[in-house]
């Protein structure tokens, strides 16, 4: 018998449901809206390694606060650097944050909350305790004391949005392995004498794969939004990179006569986040099993 998709019921428990189940789903119209913006964040990234109508990154004092127009489309900053071409720079950041931080979150978190729910008594306790110290450190306390430690920098802020974020995929992967032990297939396979790393392997990670990969579209978004704000505070990327969060903090000086300087990337972070939001929410409706229900 094999399950391949799950939810978290308003409980807090794992719902699974049959692979049949999910053949049958179609994907939801907000799957498909927060995909298209996804691509559309991806398709820019991409597209800023090989063309940008200017440099990003130089600075040019002759074109200070130019308007949009056919020559710069968004027009150009402080600096004189074209604003259109800081938004397709600035994608790359905000995607190389959320791979890493989706990675370092994942790499701890779930080994972590499948450890806890295969272990027993003290370790189990333990393990709980560990995922709990891990909940009381904000990203932006991490970014502080990395950055004090290893100074401002993308990584820094990448590596304290990764250690903040693994806490919700270790109580979710907890939650999940302990919903998938009590289950008969698991229960057949103890007594034909499957061990513990092949009962996870074979059973417990395909079973929740499917609301893992929901949390790592959602927290997808919440690394883009927190590296923008680490930036824009000082504690993430820094000059000359291109970032979103930079761009806001170097416009809110010239905020009341060029207030556009903001909207553009403000607008990016926002779209952005929207899209993985979105395509999580999609993502969790298509693993849900009690939509056929609904229907």
């Amino acid at each position: 018998m094999s399950v391949t998709s799950a939810n978290i019921s308003e409980g807090g428990s794992i719902e699974l449901g049959g692979s049949a189940t999910r053949k049958r789903r179609s994907l939801s119209l907000s799957a498909m809206i927060g995909g298209t913006i996804v691509a559309a964040v991806v398709v820019a990234a991409l597209l800023s390694f090989v063309w940008t109508p200017y440099n990003p990154v130089q600075v040019d004092a002759a074109s200070r606060f130019l308007s949009p127009s056919g020559e710069h489309w968004l027009g150009t900053d402080a600096l004189g650097r074209d604003v259109f071409s800081n938004l397709l720079a600035g994608a790359r950041i905000a995607l190389l944050v959320g791979l890493i931080t989706v990675g370092v979150g994942g790499l701890i978190g779930v080994p972590l909350g499948v450890f806890a729910a295969m272990s027993s008594g003290f370790v189990s306790v333990v393990a709980e305790k560990v995922i709990d110290l891990l909940l009381v450190f904000p990203a932006l306390l991490l970014a502080i004391a990395f950055g004090s430690i290893w100074g401002s920098s993308t990584q820094t802020a990448m590596l304290a949005i990764g250690i903040a974020v693994a806490p919700g995929f270790a109580r979710l992967a907890r939650a999940g392995t302990l919903q998938v032990l009590s289950s008969e297939y698991v229960m057949a396979a103890r007594v034909a004498g499957h061990g513990r790393l092949s009962i996870v392997v074979r059973h417990v990670l395909p079973n929740i794969s499917g609301i893992l990969l929901v949390q790592a579209s959602v927290v997808y978004g919440v690394a883009v939004l927190a590296e923008s704000g680490l930036s824009f505070l000082g504690f993430g990327t820094t000059p000359p990179t291109p970032s979103w969060g930079l761009m806001l903090q170097q416009a809110q000086t010239a905020l009341s006569s060029h207030p556009l300087l903001s909207l553009w990337p403000a607008g990016a972070i926002c779209v952005a986040v929207l899209g993985f939001n979105l395509l999580g929410d999609g993502l969790r409706d298509h693993f849900d099993p009690r939509l056929d229900d609904r229907r």
